[in-house]
């Protein structure tokens, strides 16, 4: 089949969640034997990374820009989503438009919310091709979990408040761009019962995010961590991140010292939200910020920590911890979308006290938390590694006639 993929960034390096799926979805689909084309949004080049050899075309387009100014003005003048104007580009449109005039396409799969305002340009200018929407996230949904956790603080309602403007308009959307789209792919079953009443079919099928488990199995390099290592891995300005670092700092971190006295906090991310500064004092905790490869440091980890209040989907932090040998002790917010099986391999914990005793329990007692890390990196490999996806995913292309 010719493939046309249109991604919000550059899936190579695949740092963060959504260059990890997308890479992994482009590499499967092109080691099944189909022809792709990629549109992206970057200021990189292709060159230099294996998206040339995977895909027969790759175009890139510079990011809008899109100020904090032009938020507010949207928020009070327009009834649409922040999500619906943030990669709205008049220069992506014409090459988009280019495009699908030179090359007739089967399937256009447009990946994320932030790109599903293409689709309907798509639809007029190549209505014979199949169109996909890959839900990443059910956004309306968690907008909806974030408002109601950052509604619990006085000095958080401003946020809890727009939050709750949010996903009322994104839901609206939301419903817009699933009738358009000829299927839907949700990450997780919950995400897929929260879109399913959006489409006129009620189906939304299921993909989840999966990883190459190959490459967390042994790091390029080392890293020399001082102390009892707990790491978190993330993009450290989204806003389940932050709010996941602050309370378990607050909250939990102080707990499990009072009984490991050495137990220091790696948080390995990108771009560190200026909420997160106050950590930066705290000897018992690091910030990286951004990092060449994740691995050495999960490789490193005694215990692995997702204390995740909000969010939706697969988490893909959990399943590169997994896949690395970690132990991981996670919220149910945090394993939400994981199979019975993978749930089994981790540690799950919801409240301070038990959070912070399970992670203690597993720091003191090593044979358990290798035979944890040895479980999980089994059915990590068993049930997301990409190899294991991909038919899944040709088979979801054959419900709408493709194959």
């Amino acid at each position: 089949m010719q493939i046309l993929l249109l991604t919000p960034a550059l899936p190579y390096p695949p740092y963060q969640g959504g260059a990890l799926r997308n890479f992994g979805i482009l590499r499967g689909l092109h080691d099944a034997g189909h022809r792709l084309s990629l549109l992206s949004f970057s200021e990189m080049s292709p060159a230099g990374t294996p998206l040339p050899e995977l895909c027969e075309r790759v175009e890139t387009i510079t990011p809008p820009l899109r100020t904090p100014l032009h938020r507010l003005r949207d928020l009070f003048l327009s009834g649409q989503p922040d999500l619906a104007w943030r990669l709205e580009s008049l220069t992506f449109r014409e090459r988009l438009r280019d495009l699908l005039a030179k090359i007739s396409f089967d399937l256009i799969q447009v990946e994320g919310l932030e790109m599903a305002i293409y689709l309907a340009q798509a639809r007029q200018l190549q209505p014979a091709a199949k169109l996909i929407y890959d839900a990443h996230n059910a956004e309306y949904a968690l907008q909806r979990v974030i408002a109601g956790v950052e509604s619990s603080s006085l000095k958080r309602l401003p946020a809890a408040l727009y939050s709750q403007i949010q996903a009322q308009r994104i839901a609206r959307f939301e419903r817009a761009v699933c009738a358009q789209a000829d299927t839907v792919i949700a990450v997780s079953p919950e995400d897929a019962e929260a879109l399913r009443g959006f489409r006129p079919d009620k189906q939304v099928h299921v993909l989840p995010n999966g990883i190459f488990a190959d490459d967390y199995a042994a790091p390029k390099q080392n890293v020399e961590l001082s102390g009892t290592v707990l790491v978190f891995t993330g993009k450290m300005d989204y806003r389940p991140n932050v709010d996941a670092m602050q309370w378990f700092t607050s909250a939990i971190l102080p707990k499990i010292r009072a009984r490991c006295t050495d137990a220091r906090l790696y948080v390995v991310g990108q771009k560190p939200h200026a909420n997160l500064q106050p950590l930066r004092a705290d000897a018992s905790v690091e910030m990286t910020g951004w990092v060449a490869e994740v691995q050495p440091f999960l490789r490193a980890a005694q215990v692995y920590v997702a204390p995740l209040r909000m969010g939706s989907g697969t988490r893909l932090k959990i399943l590169e911890a997994m896949a690395a040998g970690c132990a991981v002790v996670a919220t149910s917010t945090a394993v939400a979308g994981l199979d019975a099986e993978t749930r089994a391999a981790l540690v799950v914990a919801d409240t301070e006290t038990t959070f912070a005793e399970s992670v203690i329990r597993l720091l003191e007692a090593p044979n358990e938390r290798k035979k944890l890390g040895q479980q999980a990196q089994a059915v990590v490999r068993k049930h997301y590694d990409w190899s294991a996806l991909i038919p899944g995913l040709l088979s979801i292309y054959q419900t709408i006639g493709l194959g």
